[in-house]
């Protein structure tokens, strides 16, 4: 199965990792991090729970939770050892060496990010690729657009949890116009009842 490290930046908005993890689910790719990433997520999410006027015990505790949640979800996402690469790939921002690093020794096929430029071409591995949240988004639904959409209308089904429930039609009309992610949707719609 193909697999694609997933970098923080593509898993903090809400409705994209919501739709990227639930194609995984449903057998389309693995999904891959690394602690360093899921630590990353976890301030990321506290500081936006924060500007939203949470206090720190119920924001920390929402991120923390939504760690918890991935890690049992996807046991087997999380890479290990690979420190020892760190530093080797001469990128332009040492802080992203974590990223290529965890995706290497995993043997990932792509790192999914929307930082593409602070991972420029010559100082990837062969075979590995470099790719926005966009175009994974639909290289993953052309796999099987059917079980995309049982992703979409999953999400529709946990949207009830945290307040107004949205259709799978709202799912799609979000993932279009907020993510820009108009060809994946594209096909989910060609196949959707």
């Amino acid at each position: 199965m193909f697999a694609a490290v997933l970098d923080t930046c593509v898993l903090w908005p809400n409705l994209q990792r919501d739709f990227l993890l639930s194609l995984a689910v449903e057998g389309l790719y693995r999904p891959l991090w690394s602690d360093q990433i899921l630590e990353e997520l976890v301030f990321a999410e506290t500081e936006k729970w924060r500007r939203r006027g949470l206090g720190e015990p119920e924001a920390t505790g929402r991120a923390t939770r939504l760690e918890t949640r991935m890690r049992e979800a996807f046991p087997d996402a999380i890479v290990v050892r690979f420190e020892p690469l760190i530093g080797t790939f001469r990128l332009p921002d040492p802080d992203d060496e974590h990223v290529l690093a965890a995706a290497v020794l995993a043997g990932a096929g792509a790192v999914v990010t929307d930082n593409i430029r602070d991972f420029p071409a010559p100082c990837l591995p062969r075979g590995l690729g470099i790719i926005d949240p966009r175009a994974f988004a639909v290289q993953t639904v052309e796999v099987d657009p059917s079980r995309a959409w049982v992703a979409v209308q999953a999400i529709s089904q946990r949207s009830g949890r945290v307040g107004s429930v949205m259709s799978s039609k709202d799912v799609l009309t979000e993932l279009e116009i907020r993510y820009r992610m108009h060809s994946a949707v594209a096909l989910i719609r060609s196949v959707a009842g």
